[in-house]
């Protein structure tokens, strides 16, 4: 874990992050209530999510099931019950029992594989758990996810899947120096949200996640209705 920050930087960080999400969405004539953010607050220690609850923010991200479940057992011993979680990291398939729990949403979901496992999980579990489809929109090697045309064929298997529910899709966009160049990323993703409404109509594609530190306001102005903001708000993770 990092070292905590001060609690008042905490909340001034967060109140920036708000003004900026309120700008983007405002310049595209967005209503900036539909954009949530997801505070990231892997590897940081708890009290980092204190102070951001204590300023207002609710919904926080993990991308380790291990950390994940740590956080949430600290909060509900905290009588912190109204934290809204989410798990943003990619899950092994070995590993899909530990996401079955009292969260929000999975977005990372990023093959048909994961999402069948989740599903039979989910069932044992007799709950139904709300996912995002992620998608390797840019074709990078490095990223998970569908391949957008995978994506469209396999969307009937993964809709009739009882124990999820399909919520929409997610994408991380390239780590690049002008933030601008992200946009075809983004755009490509709102746009295969179109295709897929569509072409499978119904409530499972109203949310895109997309956006990060470094690009969460191109994402907003391209149709995001979730960013993922860690470093803006907690600082940079110390590495090693």
């Amino acid at each position: 874990m990092t070292t905590q920050l001060d609690p008042n930087h905490i909340a001034n960080r967060l109140a920036s992050v708000h003004r900026r999400i309120s700008d983007a969405a405002q310049r595209v004539n967005r209503d900036p209530a539909s954009i949530t953010l997801v505070a990231v607050s892997k590897t940081k220690p708890f009290a980092d999510i204190q102070a951001a609850y204590a300023a207002g923010q609710r919904d926080f991200g993990e991308n380790r099931l291990e950390e994940l479940w740590a956080k949430v057992n600290q909060a509900q011993t905290l009588g912190l019950t109204d934290i809204r979680w989410h798990m943003i990291g990619t899950i092994q398939s070995r590993k899909t029992e530990q996401a079955v729990g009292p969260f929000t949403l999975i977005h990372s979901v990023d093959r048909a594989k994961i999402a069948q496992h989740l599903s039979r999980d989910a069932m044992a579990a007799q709950c139904v758990l709300s996912i995002l489809l992620e998608v390797n929109v840019s074709g990078e090697e490095s990223k998970h996810g569908f391949g957008p045309d995978e994506l469209i064929q396999c969307a009937p298997d993964l809709l009739g899947l009882p124990g999820v529910r399909v919520q929409g899709l997610m994408t991380m966009a390239p780590l690049v120096a002008n933030a601008a160049e992200t946009r075809p990323v983004f755009r490509a993703l709102s746009m295969l949200r179109e295709r897929l409404a569509a072409t499978y109509p119904g409530d499972h594609w109203g949310e895109l996640s997309m956006g990060m530190t470094n690009d969460f306001e191109i994402a907003i102005e391209e149709g995001a209705t979730l960013v993922r903001i860690g470093s803006a708000i907690f600082g940079e993770r110390e590495q090693g």
